[in-house]
């Protein structure tokens, strides 16, 4: 059977407009235009499952890469190349690519950097789950400007510009108060790849977290769940060793929405490029909730921290 190139359901939702002259409102359209063409392509794939398309093993720990991983990625980054030439692109699958304009590597450098997940989910898509999205984020330096998060399961697309704040389908996102059941709050969790299942610390954390919570969610698709704090449909996530393609753009979403953004301890937390993943763990929560929250990660610490 021959397909047609997907393309965004037009009746969808509308995609979510800041106000007119806002930072970074260009850069924000192309990357919301560009999820919601390889968001089109996922959707219209994910009923076929693995008839549809090829599974592959990627590294020794369960992750996979498939088919649409790549064809994903390649619409965001021929989108983002056309728009902006002397961007740098980090994409899940290619890697780094250098932006010059003219292809020969010698052009300038406009000092930001896209990192595009075009799938974040994988594994969940492969078992037929439909919990995946799209993720675009922008940073320039090393700090994060633009965040895009779009699921293509309902076609909705939440966005974020640093100090512009964060909208979804609906409006403005957010992290207004609201009381947590006396069984406790409903909190996520995450850790890179690169965390062995037998990790102790990670291992204590996770467990203290499930232990202190009504509810305690691993979705194999840490953008999915940055996205359910900023709109408020959980209380908290913590993040140990946390994947950094991936973390910037959810990150800039929820603090956007006024969810507050830390370290393991408590102190800041920069959202942009940051160093090895043993810098990037976290904790994020609505700020009436966050101490509570330090408190719960402070004790799950403990448990493996030297006498």
């Amino acid at each position: 059977m021959t397909r047609r190139p997907a393309r965004p359901d037009p009746a969808a939702p509308p995609c979510p407009a800041p106000p007119d002259g806002a930072a970074y409102a260009a850069e924000r359209e192309v990357a919301v235009a560009a999820a919601r063409e390889a968001g089109a392509l996922l959707r219209e794939r994910f009923p076929d499952g693995r008839d549809g398309y090829g599974v592959r093993a990627k590294g020794e720990r369960g992750d996979v890469v498939t088919d649409l991983d790549l064809m994903a990625e390649q619409i965001v980054v021929r989108r983002l190349r056309e728009h902006f030439p002397h961007d740098r692109i980090l994409a899940e699958e290619s890697g780094a690519l250098d932006g010059d304009g003219d292809g020969d590597g010698d052009g300038p450098d406009s000092g930001r950097t896209w990192l595009v997940d075009p799938l974040d989910g994988s594994n969940n898509l492969v078992i037929g789950l439909p919990a995946y999205v799209v993720g675009i984020g922008l940073c320039a330096g090393d700090e994060t400007v633009v965040g895009v998060v779009h699921e293509p399961v309902t076609d909705l697309t939440w966005t974020a510009a640093r100090g512009g704040g964060a909208y979804g389908p609906h409006g403005p996102l957010t992290a207004a108060p609201r009381a947590v059941p006396p069984a406790g709050p409903l909190l996520a969790w995450t850790q890179g790849h690169a965390v062995a299942r037998a990790d102790p610390a990670a291992r204590a954390l996770k467990n203290t977290l499930e232990g202190g919570a009504r509810r305690l969610l691993q979705l194999w698709a840490p953008l999915l769940t940055w996205s359910m704090l900023a709109r408020g449909d959980i209380d908290g996530f913590v993040g140990y060793r946390a994947e950094m393609i991936d973390l910037p753009a959810g990150a800039l979403l929820a603090a956007e929405a006024g969810v507050r953004v830390t370290a393991l301890d408590g102190g800041p937390f920069p959202i942009g490029l940051g160093g090895p993943d043993t810098d990037r763990s976290f904790v994020a929560a609505r700020p009436e909730l966050l101490p509570a929250l330090l408190d719960l990660v402070a004790a799950g610490r403990a448990l493996t921290a030297r006498p």
